[in-house]
């Protein structure tokens, strides 16, 4: 360990906690077997965190800004609302198929059995995806291509869709890729 920079071991537990969770399996990661997949003691994982809490507050931490900053960047090169929405649609679902471990942390199946917190955080980043859509229809609806009254409602469908395919994508093993289909169930809903 003598020879890892600083900072890089962290790195490298949460990068083996990401790759331990794409097992399709599902199977409850241990800190014994996030160590030894390491090749380093327990011990060695607690000097990096304090607990596994929050080995899982550093993946979401990661997919958090991740996710948004990806958003921040469509709302900034999209000026037409719908095309906002579809961009926005489309990186979560291709987040999802890029980081299927990631994924298992979105939908709280590698969170059951841990602090309550990290779920509450998951449903709060989902929260904020729907806010980002209601904007996005918003800026759509100013544009005369949708309708305000609809924004949230809409807002909620798209969200709902996304969560399903990413549900649908965990629970069969990560074969049924959720990109699939995606873009024209999407487009449906902003008829």
């Amino acid at each position: 360990m003598a020879t890892t920079k600083p900072g890089e071991r962290k790195l490298q537990i949460l990068q083996m906690l990401a790759t331990m969770l794409e097992q399709p399996k599902g199977e409850k990661i241990t800190t014994a077997a996030l160590a030894a997949r390491l090749d380093v003691s327990e011990a060695a994982l607690y000097r990096h965190f304090a607990s596994k809490a929050q080995m899982f507050e550093g993946l979401i931490d990661f997919i958090e800004s991740t996710v948004f900053g990806l958003i921040n960047q469509i709302n900034e090169q999209q000026e037409n609302g719908l095309s906002q929405v579809q961009a926005i649609t489309g990186m979560l679902l291709n987040f999802a198929e890029r980081n299927p471990g990631m994924t298992r942390v979105i939908i709280g199946d590698a969170l059951v059995n841990e602090d309550e917190r990290l779920q509450a955080r998951m449903n709060q980043f989902v929260e904020r995806i729907e806010l980002a859509l209601r904007q996005s229809l918003k800026l759509a609806a100013s544009q005369g291509q949708a309708s305000e009254a609809e924004a949230a409602d809409r807002a909620g469908m798209i969200t709902s869709l996304v969560l399903g395919r990413w549900h649908r994508f965990a629970k069969t093993g990560f074969r049924q890729r959720p990109t699939e289909g995606g873009p024209t169930q999407i487009a449906l809903l902003l008829v």
